[in-house]
């Protein structure tokens, strides 16, 4: 570990970012990141068991959970190590569209892009009882497919999570549904156009609203996007 950070206790760093975090005059995602990306660097050469463990104080003793995610995703070794038993335990609690899009587009989603999940753990979130679950897996597909993230396009993987929850009436399934189907417009616009009509009488509303205005203009709603 760097100087400057000489705890032992992973508890004590967590316990310091955290105060770092809370003491700031606005806390909003620029001043809380520029936190984080100093404790990255000072952690830099830490194990990345030691560093998975600061991320777990964070999220289980202060609720940090998005600085927690960060943090992972930032240390190469930390975000290797994680796998289906560790995504399930840092995804425990997820219960808000904020809290289940960090999860999904710092951690699950890149580590399903990565091969250190299967797709069967994505496909058993879509098919869970909780809905924040299932929002997970759909937008774990971001990752897939947006090229910002490492994706180049992935059409089975996406289409498949999609047709699981394809008649997901949950408002935080159906917009999570229309996102994933719109990053996916850019790499395949054809296949999206064939999922479209293939599911025609069973996709919410809005989900072929959006879509559609997606594969016509480019954006999502062009007449508030444009205004």
């Amino acid at each position: 570990m760097r100087k400057g950070l000489n705890l032992s206790n992973p508890g004590e760093v967590a316990s310091r970012i955290d105060a770092e975090i809370r003491a700031l005059p606005v806390q909003n995602t620029p001043s809380v990141r520029a936190i984080r990306r100093k404790y990255s660097q000072q952690l830099r050469q830490a194990e990345p068991e030691y560093v998975l463990a600061v991320a777990r104080e964070l999220l289980e003793t202060h609720g940090q959970r998005w600085v927690a995610y960060e943090l992972i995703r930032h240390h190469r070794g930390a975000f290797e190590r994680v796998g289906e038993l560790e995504l399930e335990a840092l995804g425990q609690g997820i219960n808000s569209w904020w809290s289940v899009d960090s999860f999904a587009r710092t951690l699950a989603g890149p580590a399903w892009l990565k091969g250190q999940v299967p797709d069967g753990l994505i496909h058993r979130w879509a098919s869970s009882e909780d809905v924040w679950w299932r929002r997970v897996a759909l937008v774990s597909t971001v990752a897939l497919n947006v090229r910002s993230h490492g994706g180049h396009g992935d059409v089975p993987r996406t289409l498949a999570v999609c047709r699981l929850l394809v008649a997901d009436r949950e408002d935080m399934v159906v917009k999570a549904l229309s996102w994933a189907l719109r990053e996916l417009v850019v790499h395949d616009p054809d296949a999206v156009r064939a999922f479209l009509e293939e599911n025609e009488g069973v996709l919410a509303a809005r989900v072929k609203r959006e879509v559609r205005n997606k594969l016509r203009t480019g954006l999502k709603n062009p007449k508030l996007e444009s205004g």
